[in-house]
């Protein structure tokens, strides 16, 4: 062995040490993270569960037989082959209501998400740099915010401008779903505002939102990540208790917390019609949950133990 290694000079820079490329490459954040999520058992199967539901909603609706808008079915039809959870007190099959349901549910849901993670990383990153009196202000609005009794507020609000549309729904509860992330923005803005390679970005004359989105946010990716996958699950369980109360989407429109208002009475006779609906939301509740706990502990570099 030490002859064939004494044969090519180039392979050992040293007597007993590894040339370059014989050592292992080091694996990026990315890759890190990825395997650490790939291991958490309880999210990849979280994950499945999403991605079945997803598909389902979006290619099921194709081949069904039965269209969400057609009520010349018979009124509340028993569970059978044709209509396998029956169907609604106008003869609407429960299945595809249950998958319009879902589409809009998750597209408020995500809309909301989406819009709320924007709001909170801007005020929150804004906020935790500029600090001073920029800081005052966006903390005193955040706090504002949060003393608000949400869902009342968002009932109100959604009232006001007509309700009704989905995406009315979606501005209204993003409105109210931006505070916490931009808490966690803010702190950790303030954190990586004092490390070197931002004092080095602001003594080399780099503009405040070069600052802000080029160095601080790509270093909050994690957090963001997180919690922009929470507000999701949040945003679910949000628009279907409006929806609940009758303050969310109308018809139309529908969701998920839409079918279960229109079918609670008859939990007592017909409880498929109610625990149908209310078992997706909670299968996609709980599995966008399961999924942010995978993440965050996938993230935290303080976490060498996979749990299940």
């Amino acid at each position: 062995m030490n002859s064939l290694l004494a044969s090519d000079p180039s392979a050992v820079a040293a007597e007993g040490t590894l040339p370059p490329e014989a050592l292992p490459e080091p694996r990026s954040q990315g890759k890190l993270v990825l395997r650490k999520f790939l291991r958490h058992r309880l999210a990849m199967a979280s994950t499945a569960v999403l991605v079945l539901i997803v598909l389902l909603c979006a290619i099921l609706p194709i081949f069904w037989s039965h269209n969400y808008e057609d009520s010349s079915n018979p009124s509340f039809a028993d569970p059978s082959a044709s209509f396998p959870l029956g169907t609604t007190q106008v003869g609407k099959d429960m299945v595809s209501q249950i998958l319009r349901g879902t589409q809009y549910s998750l597209l408020i849901a995500l809309t909301v998400s989406i819009l709320s993670t924007l709001v909170g990383v801007i005020f929150g990153a804004l906020s935790g740099y500029l600090r001073g009196i920029t800081d005052s202000a966006f903390s005193r609005l955040t706090d504002l915010f949060l003393i608000v009794p949400q869902l009342a507020a968002a009932a109100i609000l959604a009232k006001a401008f007509g309700g009704g549309t989905w995406y009315i729904v979606a501005l209204v509860l993003a409105s109210f779903g931006w505070m916490q992330i931009s808490r966690i923005t803010r702190a950790e803005a303030m954190s990586l505002s004092q490390r070197e390679f931002v004092e080095s970005a602001r003594a080399s004359g780099a503009s405040t939102s070069r600052i802000i989105f080029k160095h601080l946010v790509p270093n909050m990716v994690g957090s963001i990540t997180v919690n922009a996958t929470l507000a999701v699950a949040q945003a679910v369980l949000a628009e279907a208790a409006l929806s609940f109360i009758g303050l969310g989407v109308q018809l139309p429109d529908t969701s998920l917390g839409r079918v279960i208002l229109e079918n609670y009475a008859q939990l007592q006779t017909r409880p498929w019609l109610f625990f149908g609906p209310f078992v997706v939301l909670v299968l996609i509740s709980l599995s966008i949950n399961f999924i942010g706990d995978g993440l965050r502990d996938a993230f935290d570099p303080r976490q060498r133990r996979q749990k299940a």
